[in-house]
């Protein structure tokens, strides 16, 4: 891969490779960091890309894994267990909230405080439209697993939601 090409994937799927990473690790520096490391790996292992997938489908692969690969190391017992960021990063990210309305915000709030399965295919289907095929790919799932974590999760989100008296003003 030449670095006009890698440039032209940056530029066009850079932000949102961004935004994946900083909704799971909380953390703009960290998910800076991550996103390069994307792309990186993206331009090491160029040979590897058969084209079976979108290339955006294929980057949001290697952003998951390497996002993925971070939390463990960082955090291995809290990965391990299923415990959200929570503890390590209770404040929001300043940019991001002075964005958000209040329900937003909230909505925000309740994803972050789902199990890392959940948030991710929540995120991938839902934030980033990914079609179920494509987050298969992502996640290395089959697509009934995608279609039925997706449904719990939408399912516990909302019942969170209801739980916080906020289901009416999102929904």
């Amino acid at each position: 891969m030449d670095q006009e090409r890698l440039a032209e994937w940056f530029d066009k799927y850079g932000e949102s490779v961004f935004t994946y990473i900083l909704l799971m690790v909380r953390d703009y520096h960290q998910a800076e960091d991550l996103t390069q490391e994307t792309f990186l790996k993206a331009h090491r292992h160029q040979h590897q890309f058969k084209q079976k997938s979108s290339v955006k489908t294929w980057l949001f692969t290697i952003a998951h894994n390497v996002t993925r690969d971070h939390m463990r190391k960082k955090h291995p017992l809290q990965h391990c267990l299923g415990f959200t960021m929570q503890e390590i990063d209770s404040k929001p990210i300043p940019e991001q909230m002075i964005l958000m309305n209040f329900q937003n915000e909230q909505l925000y709030r309740a994803i972050q405080q789902l199990k890392p399965s959940y948030r991710n295919v929540i995120i991938l289907r839902k934030l980033k439209e990914f079609s179920t095929k494509e987050t298969a790919q992502i996640l290395n799932w089959s697509e009934s697993k995608v279609k039925m974590t997706l449904k719990r999760a939408l399912d516990k989100l909302e019942n969170d939601l209801i739980r916080e008296g906020l289901a009416n003003e999102i929904f």
